[in-house]
């Protein structure tokens, strides 16, 4: 049984995963970052993998983005930062980022080093659900990776039960049509919510985009198994020299 799996078994409510962007604030940051989260209580980290042209994340993670590439984080680094957290790191980690990127380092390549250095699953939003099928899931499959699709209140019943199936680990509810980081009013979109519960989905439901504090993870956590902050996180590691301590302020305020 994978971590992502076994998190779900013990914990089916009220799940917390938290997005940052390695190599923010600093390059040499992701570590603290990782000891940080886990310390103050995450379920699950998404580590983000900066990119200059994302498609899906609103301006603060852009932003991060942008101050991580400046100093010198790349795929290649990220690995290095990572090699051995597992001896402290016990929490399930994900990478997620864009294909561009992950291509030009070779996908067999930085799937083979995703596994090695303990990584769990990966979350590429712009990886095509037919390319997946065809050509890139069974190499992920092969390096015994979870990989997690994203389904928006747009996605026709038909797509989210596809995505649902091709899914493991656990699929990834956008809660609305936008970039991360925008205000989003959870009750309108209770009716998405419904639709996703009645489906009776193979998966555990996450909920991402507009999750920043204790009443907008509690509201999306009514309706999925749990949520996603990012960007409200990224917010308050802008500038902070005591990550620990600003990181458990934030998760306190979420969780308490």
């Amino acid at each position: 049984m994978s971590r992502i799996a076994e998190l779900f078994a013990k914990k089916n409510k009220n799940v917390l995963s938290v997005y940052f962007t390695a190599g923010y604030p600093s390059l040499d940051s992701t570590l603290q970052v990782l000891d940080a989260l886990q310390e103050a209580g995450a379920d699950l980290v998404e580590v983000g993998m900066p990119y200059s042209d994302p498609l899906a994340d609103g301006p603060v993670i852009q932003a991060s983005g942008g101050v991580a590439l400046a100093g010198g984080m790349t795929i290649a680094k990220l690995f290095e930062q990572l090699r051995g957290f597992r001896g402290h790191i016990h929490i399930p980690v994900i990478l997620m980022g864009y294909m561009n990127p992950v291509l030009q380092y070779g996908f067999e390549r930085f799937c083979a080093e995703a596994a090695k250095v303990g990584v769990d699953g990966l979350i590429l939003p712009d990886l095509p659900m037919y390319e997946f099928e065809t050509e890139y899931g069974p190499i992920v499959k092969k390096y015994g990776l979870d990989f997690i699709f994203l389904v928006t209140p747009e996605t026709s019943e038909t797509r989210i039960r596809q995505l649902d199936t091709l899914s493991t680990g656990f699929l990834y509810a956008v809660s609305s049509s936008s970039t991360t980081g925008k205000d989003k009013d959870m009750a309108m979109q209770q009716t998405y919510f419904d639709r996703l519960r009645q489906l009776n989905l193979l998966n555990p439901v996450l909920v991402g985009f507009g999750i920043k504090d204790r009443a907008t993870f509690q509201a999306a956590s009514l309706n999925a198994s749990g949520a996603i902050i990012g960007t409200a996180y990224i917010k308050a590691l802008e500038g902070a020299t005591d990550i620990k301590g600003v990181t458990r302020q934030f998760i306190n305020s979420v969780l308490s």
